[in-house]
């Protein structure tokens, strides 16, 4: 087994999953406005450090996706961030793109960029020690949209960017996200997930992508955020795992769900509905950001001595998704 190959299978081990920690400046800006923090580099550091150190996060948390500027910052260990967590047992690993901006010529829709000069970034992530890397391709729905234009083109750049990252030794995680905007039917969201994935591995193979060496980061399939009647949390396990067999792989590792605007228990039931039904040729895991890091987010609120009721918030997410992994959570839990 190629060591790309054992580290995608290490950041889909049993009972574990990713933390996204890799918010850009300005939404971490926004999420710390909402408990009155003021953003700076220090309290980004001082929060994302302080998360990263909680008591037996690595029993639950394989990776943890870093942005750029948190990658070079210092633990209060007084190890860079990235050493004090491989040495927790916790894979660090780094957002590359540089955000999804207009798409030229398609209304409504837009494109991630970030390939100018990603090579060159890339060998200098390694060197900073990140494992493994992230590029997030943003796929709307809407009259008329996706179109094939916005589908084909982020899923080129996915493409490219994971051929890279193959190349200086990194593991692409490869994210099409379908948003869950909009009043839509589930089977809407169903059929513009299933063409964006079968173009996304289209374009890998294509460009000679060992998906042996990657993980797929996929929007659930989920009815419109303001849908009149949204599908129940089996009828989104159904479809989310239907679209994925019909579309991925089985030579990929794992599946590392996004929550997509999920609250922090919705995104957990629908983890742990499909691990209950089963019968998949990946692993099915979690890469969450808000749905993790929301209650630790407001139990810190800028104090330095709630940081203990923040690490206790993260730990319980990051363990009722661990045992969603295996199909053991249940709401009961949540009370505990």
């Amino acid at each position: 087994m190629s060591k790309l190959e054992t580290t995608a299978r290490q950041l889909v081990a049993p009972k574990k999953g990713i933390l996204a920690a890799d918010e850009s400046t300005g939404t971490i800006g926004k999420r710390f406005a909402s408990v009155n923090v003021d953003s700076t580099a220090e309290s980004r550091c001082a929060y994302r450090d302080g998360l990263f150190l909680a008591d037996g996060l690595s029993e639950f948390v394989s990776g943890v996706i870093l942005y750029d500027e948190t990658l070079r910052q210092t633990s209060s260990t007084g190890q860079p961030i990235p050493e004090m967590l491989a040495a927790r047992g916790i894979l660090p690993g780094i957002k590359v793109d540089t955000g999804a901006k207009e798409l030229a010529g398609c209304p409504g829709e837009k494109i991630t960029e970030g390939l100018d000069g990603l090579r060159d970034r890339l060998v200098e992530y390694a060197g900073l020690g990140a494992r493994f890397a992230k590029w997030r391709a943003v796929i709307t729905i809407g009259d008329g949209i996706p179109s094939e234009t916005c589908i084909d083109v982020n899923a080129h750049a996915l493409a490219r960017y994971a051929a890279l990252c193959v190349e200086n030794g990194l593991v692409p995680i490869v994210e099409p996200e379908v948003l869950m905007d909009g009043a839509h039917p589930i089977e809407t969201c169903y059929a513009a997930t299933h063409r964006a994935q079968t173009a996304v591995f289209a374009a890998l193979v294509k460009q000679r992508v060992p998906l042996e060496q990657i993980l797929l980061k996929p929007n659930m399939v989920l009815s419109g955020s303001d849908c009149p009647k949204p599908a129940d949390v089996h009828e989104v396990a159904v479809q989310t795992l239907r679209c994925l067999k019909n579309t991925v792989p089985a030579a990929v590792p794992g599946i590392v769900f996004l929550s997509g605007g999920q609250s922090d228990e919705l995104a957990t039931a629908h983890l742990n509905e499909m691990n209950k039904l089963g019968d998949c040729p990946w692993e099915i895991s979690f890469s969450y950001g808000r749905a993790l890091q929301a209650p630790a987010l407001k139990a810190w609120a800028g104090q330095a001595d709630q940081m203990v009721d923040a690490q206790a918030a993260l730990f319980k997410r990051a363990r009722l998704n661990g045992l969603a992994r295996s199909g053991d959570y249940s709401d009961s839990l949540e009370a505990a």
